[in-house]
């Protein structure tokens, strides 16, 4: 598996996006659905990979920078047919190694409570983030939890 920085906009990389969306809005009200579309996929303060094997596309994933010492992680993604698979694991520990070189304090993300959703806090909980309060823009939402990474902790 090789993750590469890429245009969110390549048509493999935005069908899964688009799935992702669809998602998003399949278990959770409009309000609660915080995936970004392509155009916010595209902002200078993100940076966006994927995961390939043999050019065949595994995942997605990006990371938003907040200010100098936090950044959020946004659009993680496995493709249907690669779960279980180690993608989302691996996508995650280079999102850190990142945050750790750009040094950062602290990695935030929003993931849904629904049931749906469980397999994305249990990899996110077994890779060290805790429950945190709403961040940035967020309220609180019977739809999200946030969970904080503390990277001096890594």
């Amino acid at each position: 598996m090789k993750i590469q920085q890429q245009d969110p906009g390549e048509i493999d990389v935005h069908t899964l996006l688009l799935e992702h969306l669809a998602d998003m809005h399949t278990h959770s009200p409009p309000e609660s659905a915080h995936a970004l579309d392509l155009a916010a996929l595209r902002m200078p303060a993100i940076t966006f990979w994927t995961v390939r094997d043999n050019g065949v596309l595994l995942g997605c994933g990006a990371l938003k920078q907040l200010d100098a010492g936090s950044a959020e992680i946004k659009s993680m993604k496995t493709a249907p047919a690669h779960e279980r698979k180690g993608v989302a694991s691996l996508l995650l520990e280079h999102i850190v190694a990142v945050a750790k070189t750009r040094k950062l304090h602290s990695l935030l993300l929003e993931t849904g409570t629904p049931a749906a959703f469980i397999p994305a806090q249990k990899l996110y909980t077994r890779h060290g983030f805790v429950e945190c309060p709403p961040f940035g823009d967020y309220k609180i939402d019977p739809y999200s939890v946030f969970m904080r990474l503390d990277i001096a902790a890594q």
